[in-house]
């Protein structure tokens, strides 16, 4: 660049930097209210500075990579964390940042992200998961039934059997240690479900709540680090890894010619597929002879969207119109869709942890978290065992199968990105309904039967 441009470009920048300058000390000195009135912000100005705060910060952390490991889209959910705990803090006096200020689990804020922007995102990413997994889903399912079932249930077993112990050991009861146990396996469904056995008991509710906000965060961060340390503890080669995989996957589908395409984008069968998994989701089955008045299963948003996103995506086509979505639909949504699931759950985990500890105080906050690593990490380390160890699973296979088994959405994103294929989603998708049937019974009966 020469001299000229380089002098003109400062120039330019100068005017720039004048300009603002000058608009700020008008605003300032204003006899109108000054600088408070000067901006505008409302809650929602609040909602969407924070949300795209948290994303551009989150994304910034999940860049940085020690060593090939890096935290990914899980760094949204750290910064939502930090981002959720400095709202409670308490400057709702302070001109301009009284809007972000948040008193409690109940303001508009955090019902907007944990509601609205969470379940959103949840349905994007597993619909997306469904889709990308389903033509070759029942196959693998088929040739492998009995290793995903048995890896389901020896993940959720092996990690029920901490919390079981866990409870004998010290005095806080069935009921935080079942809220311990369903947020180290990231369930919202089993969270819910433990919530529901003591339904109308306001002091066993909160704590399970503060169980679960206490082993969330690593209950997310240990499988992330997981799916990406492993491959390099066992120094595989990922080349012949994915060709492995690949080899499991089988031959790919093939779909009749001249199908008809309602949109370029595949919107209008991923919208039919969301709204069938929706109903799926809703439908409620007993679990005992009290019938709809005691504990009850049901697939929910995320068990449901992607079961019917999985049989969608196998069959491509219904008569003449195609089901098929491209492909880069399909990982925008994915990325998008796990993106906003944790910028909500981070955040109001953040806002959470800090309304129960403070409830609570220190020790019971470090006995959780030291039970909920070991409910995290054990299951985990005892699925790759059996997965690879005894029934000769190729690694990638074992490792979606284990994120599956440990009901964990965020895990299933890095390890697509890790094993750079999106085969996993697959084994992944075959262990899930296993493990989410198995972790709501495990919660509510650890209340039922241990209280």
């Amino acid at each position: 660049m020469s001299n000229n441009n380089k002098s003109k470009k400062i120039l330019w920048i100068g005017v720039a930097v004048a300009i603002v300058a000058a608009i700020a000390i008008w605003c300032a000195l204003a006899p109108a209210g000054g600088l408070t009135e000067s901006f505008n912000f409302s809650k929602t100005f609040a909602l969407f500075t924070t949300i795209f705060v948290i994303v551009a910060l989150g994304y910034l952390l999940g860049g940085i990579e020690v060593k090939g490991v890096s935290l990914g889209t899980a760094g949204v959910f750290l910064i939502a964390i930090l981002v959720g705990w400095l709202c409670t803090l308490p400057f709702g006096d302070i001109p301009l940042l009284g809007a972000f200020h948040v008193a409690s689990e109940a303001d508009s804020i955090v019902s907007t992200l944990k509601g609205p922007i969470q379940n959103i995102g949840l349905i994007l990413f597993v619909g997306a998961v469904g889709f990308i997994a389903g033509p070759n889903f029942f196959k693998n399912l088929a040739k492998n039934f009995k290793t995903y079932i048995i890896l389901g249930i020896v993940i959720i077993v092996s990690g029920t059997l901490v919390a079981v112990v866990c409870t004998l050991l010290t005095d806080y009861g069935p009921e935080y240690w079942s809220g311990i146990l369903s947020g180290a396996l990231t369930s919202t469904p089993g969270f819910s479900a433990a919530k529901d056995a003591v339904a109308g008991n306001g002091d066993l509710e909160a704590l399970i709540t503060l169980g679960h906000a206490i082993a969330y965060p690593f209950g997310v961060i240990g499988v992330v680090l997981f799916v990406q340390l492993i491959p390099k503890f066992l120094k595989v080669d990922m080349d012949k890894e994915r060709e492995l995989l690949k080899a499991e996957a089988g031959e790919e589908r093939k779909l009749p010619e001249n199908l008809f395409k309602c949109d370029p984008f595949g919107l209008m069968p991923f919208g039919l597929a969301v709204i069938a998994g929706l109903l799926l989701g809703s439908v409620t089955i007993p679990l005992t002879p009290a019938g709809y008045a005691g504990p009850c299963f049901s697939l929910g948003t995320t068990g449901g969207v992607l079961i019917m996103c999985l049989v969608f995506g196998h069959f491509g086509h219904f008569g003449k119109m195609s089901l098929e979505i491209p492909d880069s639909t399909l990982k925008v949504f994915r990325e998008f869709g796990l993106m906003m699931f944790l910028l909500g759950a981070g955040f109001h985990g953040g806002v959470s942890l800090v309304e129960q500890v403070s409830k609570y105080g220190g020790p019971i906050v470090i006995w959780g978290f030291v039970g909920g690593a070991l409910m995290t990490v054990a299951p985990m380390i005892i699925g790759l065992l059996l997965a690879k160890g005894i029934m000769k699973l190729p690694l990638l296979n074992s490792l979606g199968s284990i994120t599956g088994g440990m009901t964990s959405t965020p895990a299933l994103g890095t390890l697509i990105k890790t094993a750079k294929t999106d085969d996993v989603a697959s084994a992944y998708a075959s262990t899930y309904p296993i493990a989410l049937v198995l972790i709501v019974l495990a919660c509510q009966l650890m209340i039922t039967l241990m209280a």
